[in-house]
């Protein structure tokens, strides 16, 4: 999970997607080099891979290309076969490395032309950062599902004597929260080992609120160790959606965290919901927790949910990654804006479900309520 610093206000962007970094990776142009003139006739593609300005004109001086190039062609014009031959050369974007074809139209003549092919190897960050993290992915999968199997077996024994124990304990509050508890346990262990399939997840009609509570109830000891001052105003009514209570619960126990890990002692929590129309004429149940910690520094914006980033020390860099799944496989959204020195504030967005069923107003349904 992402730990909150000192930053600027700011909106998550996207970062470069998958397709755009592939797109990248696979452009090629195309050069037509005039030995008699000297100079060289280049597609947009080629000028791109070249990363030339695009005030430059289409027809430059072959000197000014990379040397490698002007190799090639020298090559090509003497009749050497020249086949992706690899040409590294440095420009305002850094190292970069090129494939060059060639092959003379008129061979070992001075007024020859050359057609060379270049093709961009993409030793650019955002490619290969999108392999690594696929790879990671991919072997963080497979662990998952290995852990998974082993926890759940062992949870098998562990239930079976756990429950025995709250047979004989007179706290039912207590009782049904480890129950719960274990119960979830036991379906995260379930899902991990189904990690690779298609999420089959079965929605029911789930009350945001009693969610939200129960969250807020497993923070609690955080909360009081802290002396973190909580503000509690739930005002969305309806408060239903269609949603699996257990992966809801763990997206709004993650956020939770991750705001009181950004406070400092005596700092303040705010947990509000609301509703509200779409310009598609839908509903919407708006989640804001908001703290009152540090902020998040904007370089670290456009990262803030990708898996494996974090500025903890002992972080995963999941926790809002898993949030931000688990949000979207709900059909909602999630964004986040940051003051400096004044905190950081989450919004989830959830598609409202009316409903007619009668539902016992509790502590969290009150319409504003501190601790």
């Amino acid at each position: 999970m992402f730990m909150n610093d000192p930053g600027e206000k700011g909106q998550r962007q996207s970062g470069p997607g998958f397709e755009n970094a592939l797109r990248t990776c696979l452009l090629s142009g195309i050069v037509l080099y005039d030995a008699q003139s000297g100079t060289a006739t280049l597609s947009p593609e080629a000028r791109q891979v070249f990363g030339m300005p695009t005030n430059v004109g289409s027809e430059v001086p072959i000197a000014s290309l990379p040397p490698g190039i002007a190799e090639v062609a020298k090559d090509a014009l003497e009749g050497k076969s020249v086949s992706a031959r690899q040409v590294s050369f440095s420009n305002d974007q850094g190292r970069r490395s090129v494939h060059v074809s060639a092959v003379p139209l008129k061979s070992k003549s001075n007024d020859a032309t050359v057609v060379l092919a270049v093709h961009a190897l993409s030793t650019s960050n955002p490619f290969l950062q999108q392999i690594r993290q696929l790879d990671r992915l991919a072997n963080t999968g497979t662990l998952a599902a290995s852990m998974a199997h082993e926890i759940k077996n062992a949870l098998v024994a562990g239930r079976t004597f756990l429950d025995l124990l709250l047979e004989k304990n007179t706290d039912e509050e207590l009782v049904q929260i480890v129950r719960r508890e274990t119960g979830r346990i036991d379906a995260i262990v379930s899902r991990m080992l189904r990690f690779a399939a298609a999420n089959t997840t079965s929605l029911k009609l789930v009350h945001v609120h009693d969610v939200l509570d129960h969250a807020l109830r497993l923070v609690q000891p955080q909360l009081n160790g802290a002396s973190i001052r909580l503000e509690r105003a739930f005002h969305a009514n309806p408060d239903t959606i269609n949603g699996d209570e257990y992966e809801l619960q763990q997206a709004f126990v993650n956020l939770l965290l991750n705001a009181l890990e950004a406070m400092s002692e005596h700092g303040e929590l705010a947990v509000v919901t609301d509703n509200h129309s779409l310009p598609n004429g839908s509903r919407c149940l708006q989640v804001v927790i908001r703290d009152s910690g540090t902020g998040i520094r904007p370089e670290n914006m456009e990262h803030l949910f990708e898996p494996f980033f974090t500025t903890k020390t002992t972080g995963t860099g999941l926790g809002l990654a898993i949030t931000r799944r688990i949000i979207e496989e709900h059909g909602g959204s999630i964004s986040v804006a940051s003051n400096q020195r004044e905190g950081t504030a989450f919004t989830v967005c959830l598609p409202a479900q009316p409903t007619t069923e009668s539902h016992p107003v509790g502590q969290g349904h009150s319409a504003q309520s501190k601790t």
